[in-house]
């Protein structure tokens, strides 16, 4: 297949995208002024603690007021403690931002410190070992048997759909690596200060190469060298093979030309999608749900109006699936499709709809067809929609 990732300067930020045989399936834009402190591992401090909404508030580097819900602190690491047995004022504890400020709202932090990794996540406090539903049921036991060695009483393991993919000795040097960087900063928090941040994430777009499952691409290439060299010192750094990155460099052809970022970019905030045989989505984004129609447009032909129908909600089923990937849209998510008369044209189409929505690595659910047709779909929120992440332009 003909599978690859751009990474390339955009306006003011580094556009990723992920592209399947020319056409982009995936794209993820971010300011190189935003910092985001998701990852971030500090000592906080709690400032105060707000019994009537169950939360306290926590401060990091910087004096950074923080949201901290009491229900999270099942197994909090203290690393100064008061004399209250719950916890109070003054009280110093391993916290992790677990999401950045949004508007009047103050980052969240949370005591269930995590690492990330490519094939693996390690989770402190919860001590289960868990794997990706993505992950097929002849590998699944395969790679328990993998991890059993590793289960403890500290600590916990998610393996990632990349696991799947991957060699055991590169799970399992992974493994080894995360258990080191959750043993280190448990030796360096009990002396260190209040609000110190232990472990700072990279660069957004840096972090987001571990989330691009390795099976989804043959190639990375980027046309700027500062991004490049960014990128070969993480994968040095992270421990992974470099072999699949490459700097773009021919001026006759821009990569940007090349792969068509601006078209992607434009696609993916636009509300119209006109499909092959002439009909069209319409796509809108509400604060409550996404709503996506289906209509006819100019493919209204045949004697056979049902099946017409139906091959326009195949093909619309399909793009769906792509643009709700593409847009990154999450929640509830429902789809209007054209209303067709037989019950198994109906099943036939839901069926369809399932098969497309697997292929996605975000977990996405068809739930039901109501009484009125809709589809209802919920997908996994995982960062920013698309159109949040170009909300300023």
């Amino acid at each position: 297949m003909n599978r690859k990732l751009i990474i390339t300067k955009y306006k003011d930020g580094i556009l990723t995208l992920l592209c399947h045989e020319g056409r982009a399936v995936e794209i993820f834009f971010h300011r190189e002024e935003d910092v985001s402190l998701v990852g971030n591992i500090y000592i906080g401090k709690v400032a105060n603690v707000v019994k009537n909404i169950q939360a306290a508030f926590v401060e990091i580097e910087g004096g950074i007021p923080c949201y901290y819900a009491l229900s999270d602190a099942q197994k909090p690491v203290y690393t100064k403690k008061g004399n209250s047995a719950k916890t109070a004022a003054g009280d110093e504890l391993l916290v992790q931002i677990c999401r950045d400020a949004v508007k009047t709202k103050a980052p969240s932090v949370t005591s269930d410190i995590s690492f990330p990794g490519k094939y693996l996540v390690l989770t402190a406090g919860k001590t289960q070992i868990s794997l990706s539903a993505k992950i097929s049921s002849e590998k699944r036991t395969a790679l328990k048997e993998l991890m059993a060695p590793y289960k403890n009483d500290v600590y916990g393991w998610i393996v990632r759909t990349n696991a799947a993919e991957a060699p055991a000795e590169e799970i399992l040097r992974e493994a080894g690596k995360l258990s080191g960087m959750f043993a280190h900063i448990m030796d360096i928090a009990p002396y260190r200060t209040a609000r110190t941040c232990l472990y700072r994430n990279p660069p957004v777009w840096l972090s987001h190469l571990k989330d691009v499952y390795q099976n989804e691409y043959d190639e990375i290439l980027t046309d700027d060298r500062t991004l490049y060299e960014s990128a070969v010192h993480y994968f040095q750094q992270e421990g992974y093979a470099a072999d699949r990155l490459r700097l773009y460099a021919d001026r006759l052809l821009p990569l940007s030309k090349l792969y068509n970022t601006q078209g992607a970019v434009e696609e993916a905030l636009r509300e119209r999608i006109w499909l092959r045989s002439g009909a069209y989505l319409v796509i809108q984004q509400t604060e409550a749900l996404v709503a996506i129609d289906v209509n006819t447009g100019k493919c209204c032909n045949g004697k056979n109006l049902q099946k017409t129908f139906l091959k326009i909600n195949m093909e619309a089923a399909q793009e769906i699936a792509r643009q709700i990937r593409l847009r990154n849209l999450s929640g509830m998510i429902l789809i209007d499709f054209i209303n067709m008369e037989s019950d198994a044209d109906n099943a036939a189409l839901m069926e369809c709809l399932s098969e497309y929505l697997k292929k996605d690595p975000v977990k996405c659910c068809v739930v039901d067809m109501t009484a009125l047709g809709l589809v209802e779909v919920t997908r996994k929120r995982i960062r920013k929609t698309v159109s949040e992440q170009f909300s300023n332009f």
